[in-house]
C-alpha cells in the first residue's frame, strides 16, 4: 500500500523527489503518513479534499481483501532553512 500511495502521489506533484511516506502498522489499522513539499500540499489534497478522498478510496478498497484498514495522513512538511 506504501507503494501505491508513493506511486499515485509522485504522478500528481512538481518535486516527486520530496514525497515521503511512512508506514506505522497497528494490529488491524496501518497508518501511512504522507509528506510532501509544501508547495505540493494542496495538488495532493485537491479542490475540497477531492483528491486526498480518492486516494483514501482507493486505500479503504484495496485494503478490504487484505482484512486491514488503512489511514491516510497527510502531515505539513515545513521548510528546511
Amino acid at each position: 500500500m506504501k507503494n501505491l500511495v508513493i506511486s499515485i502521489c509522485k504522478a500528481l506533484v512538481d518535486n516527486p523527489d520530496e514525497v515521503f511516506v511512512t508506514q506505522i502498522d497497528g494490529e488491524q489499522t496501518t497508518i501511512l503518513e504522507l509528506r510532501v513539499a509544501p508547495s505540493d500540499l494542496g495538488k495532493v489534497i485537491g479542490k475540497q479534499g477531492r483528491t486526498a478522498r480518492a486516494i483514501r478510496t482507493l486505500l479503504a478498497a484495496s485494503g478490504m481483501k487484505q482484512k486491514r484498514r488503512y489511514n491516510l495522513e497527510i502531515i505539513e512538511r515545513h521548510e528546511q532553512q
